[in-house]
């Protein structure tokens, strides 16, 4: 079993956000899996189900973001699942352009306060993760202003695809490909399109 935990904040008013580009990625696995968010458990909105033959269970923390671990470690212990190949987090990333995947088996927290959160309770910092790049804050602005904002029109559609390629990546990771997945979408997009044109 996989746990496919997105990070983000509970509430309408954090919908869209940048921080909120996890839920994001776990809507639209839960929509395309036909996969229902029927539970609270965990301190999360659960959905359980199949994703190409492997059961999983879908989670949105509902602790807030910088509190993240307090429902990803439960939901690792009640199923006895090995965080260290059985769990990936899906998460916002300031440090890469808007719609850049970064795909890592281990890391530091890199100043992501969730990320944080979930070593600590974890005790460690190998787990699969999906970063999804939301752009670097302009200098002017407050960090949480910020990630607490919404895309702009022009970024809606990179983020967009972000999140479909991050499904991808999802199926590669739950195969094991994990050397594969980092190879095909850690790649810069903005970069190979200016080559291009």
């Amino acid at each position: 079993m996989f746990i496919i935990a997105g990070l983000g904040n509970p509430g309408r008013e954090y919908a869209s956000t940048r921080h909120n580009i996890g839920y994001a990625t776990v809507d639209a696995l839960a929509e395309k899996y036909n996969i229902g968010f029927t539970e609270r458990k965990f301190n999360s909105l659960v959905g359980k189900g199949v994703i190409e033959g492997q059961k999983v269970l879908l989670i949105k923390p509902l602790t807030y973001m910088n509190l993240s671990g307090e429902a990803v470690r439960p939901a690792c212990d009640y199923y006895k699942i090995d965080p260290e190949s059985e769990l990936i987090v899906v998460y916002d990333d300031i440090s890469l352009p808007v719609g850049q995947l970064r795909i890592r088996p281990k890391g530091s927290a890199g100043g992501h306060n969730g990320i944080k959160n979930i070593i600590a309770h974890l005790g460690g910092e190998v787990f699969l993760r999906i970063k999804i790049g939301v752009g670097e804050k302009p200098s002017r602005m407050d960090l949480k202003d910020y990630v607490l904002g919404h895309f702009s029109e022009e970024e809606k559609e990179a983020e967009k695809e972000a999140v479909d390629k991050a499904c991808e990546a999802v199926l590669y990771l739950m195969q094991g490909k994990v050397e594969e997945a980092m190879n095909r979408y850690n790649r810069k997009v903005a970069a190979s399109d200016s080559e291009e044109s």
